[in-house]
């Protein structure tokens, strides 16, 4: 009795992995839509600054808010002038052009927190930077820092700083509606402080003049600092005194000639501190020129945050569960393990991806695949519809045939008395393309006979067609596209696996 073979497709295993794969590969390409795809082609520029200001390797480079590529090094190097500066290694996305020669760039905060990124402001040359070439020094500037504002005070005034944003937080917790007004409220409050920094920022104000005589006052105050401090502990006693006798107070005054002779001798100490502080009053002119910039773009944006932050505390309501089972998912012992998994598995998946992704992209096979499939299983029976099939028949006079046991020698011909009237060749490509190594179209599968000879490296010659690829562009399938999508990377053979060899011309 004959066994019918039965179909793959009935077996619920196979499909079931075709399933997984499929959900692995389409969340691998959702996430990669976010986040971009490995690989990205990048080009390098370096940059000598005066002033790394505690940038680290990952830091952003972005122009505009837009992020355009990222710090891959730092290392400290001697400037023109003979002081020690930093020069950073910057890795730029390819798709977003060549680097003027005529650029800036400067170090930005990021955050309070000190996080920092390099902003890159395009030039207007038609001179371009080489790939590795270095900006100089003098196109970079180092704006005054969060962290060089905090490093003036000393550990005693940063401790109470922290105590005050610990007070700060306590009292602002539980208080979002409240948060929510205050900040609805401040579209109005910027549009009247718009004119006032205007004009702060308008040289006829002489804001800079106001800065200069302030630093000339600090830097008077400064060698008497600690001597103010305790003056200042002290005075409450003394004014608690005074209000319990007012006579005294008239006896104090009657004093004051005296004491105003030596308050001009200690301003005359606090000199040196006025003077820095007209120092920190010039770097601080940038600053608020950059405030009167930012303000008309601030307050639109101020404007409809106030509209979504009305609807955040019934949102964060909704959200609580989820936070909650966010909690227990991170707290199982098998999450770690499933995202160690992930990990491998996307480091698993890239150089497939990087060789299938072109058969998708640019041929459109995989809805090929489905199409031919409908038609594979379209032949009428009596009971519905069957697969169909063709007996193919190999050439039993000649040796070494494909369907021989034992052959010894590829299928190349030996037989001239074949009674089908033709010898069998093999034809035995290793890979069919979907690109070249430029990305241009070319989807060979489907779209080419089988050439006389391929075959490169045999040396006796034969009609074999054993090569990788067949030579020349085969161009697109009737749905595909003549070339891979923008920003996406391939590969034309695969990464891993058996390596084919390399035919000059034709790899």
């Amino acid at each position: 009795m004959k066994r019918t073979q039965q179909s793959a497709f009935a077996n619920p295993v196979p499909i079931g992995a075709v399933t997984v794969l499929v959900l692995l590969v389409a969340v691998f390409l959702a996430y990669n839509a976010n986040e971009g795809l490995p690989f990205v082609p990048t080009r390098e520029l370096k940059v000598d600054i005066a002033n790394g200001s505690e940038l680290v390797a990952g830091n952003d480079v972005r122009e505009g808010g837009y992020l355009i590529g990222l710090v891959s090094s730092l290392k400290p190097v001697t400037m023109e002038n003979g002081q020690v500066g930093a020069q950073l290694t910057l890795k730029l996305n390819k798709a977003y052009g060549q680097v003027p020669i005529d650029s800036t760039v400067s170090i930005q905060p990021r955050s309070v927190l000190g996080l920092k990124y390099l902003d890159l402001h395009k030039g207007t040359s038609s001179h371009m930077f080489a790939d590795g070439a270095t900006l100089p020094e003098s196109r970079t500037d180092v704006p005054v820092q969060f962290d060089d504002v905090f490093k003036m005070f000393d550990a005693k005034t940063r401790g109470a700083v922290q105590e005050d944003l610990d007070g700060f937080g306590d009292t602002l917790a539980a208080r979002g509606s409240a948060l929510n007004d205050t900040i609805a409220s401040l579209p109005a409050l910027f549009g009247h402080l718009e004119p006032v920094a205007r004009y702060l920022s308008d040289p006829t104000t002489d804001l800079t003049w106001l800065f200069t005589g302030l630093n000339s006052f600090m830097g008077a105050v400064a060698p008497v600092a600690q001597v103010n401090a305790e003056l200042f502990g002290k005075m409450a006693t003394t004014f608690g005194a005074i209000d319990r006798k007012p006579p005294d107070l008239k006896a104090t005054i009657s004093e004051s000639p005296s004491t105003l002779q030596v308050s001009t001798r200690s301003l005359a100490a606090q000199q040196p501190l006025l003077t820095d502080l007209t120092t920190f009053g010039q770097y601080m002119t940038p600053a608020t020129k950059s405030l009167e910039v930012a303000l008309p773009v601030l307050n639109p944006a101020l404007e409809q945050g106030t509209q979504v932050l009305g609807r955040t505390p019934a949102l964060n309501a909704r959200l609580q569960e989820t936070m909650q089972a966010l909690q227990t998912l991170s707290a199982a012992p098998g999450t770690n393990v499933g995202l160690n998994a992930l990990v491998d598995t996307v480091q698993t998946l890239n150089p497939m991806v990087r060789y299938l992704g072109p058969f998708q992209t640019v041929c459109n096979d995989w809805n090929y695949w489905w199409t031919y499939l409908s038609e594979h299983l379209s032949e009428a029976t009596a009971f519905g519809f069957a697969q169909r099939a063709m007996l193919m028949t190999t050439n039993v006079t000649q040796s070494n045939n494909v369907g021989q046991q034992g052959a010894t020698a590829p299928a190349n011909g030996g037989s001239f008395d074949s009674p089908l009237r033709g010898n069998e060749y093999l034809h035995g490509e290793v890979y069919g393309a979907a690109v070249d190594n430029e990305g241009n179209a070319d989807c060979e599968t489907g779209q080419r006979g089988y050439p006389l000879k391929l075959n490169h490296y045999d040396p006796q010659g034969r009609n074999l067609d054993t090569d990788a690829h067949t030579p020349g562009d085969q161009g697109a399938t009737f749905s595909g596209r003549a070339h891979v999508p923008a920003a996406e990377t391939f590969t034309r053979t695969p990464e891993t696996g058996p390596v084919t060899p390399s035919v000059p011309g034709n790899n």
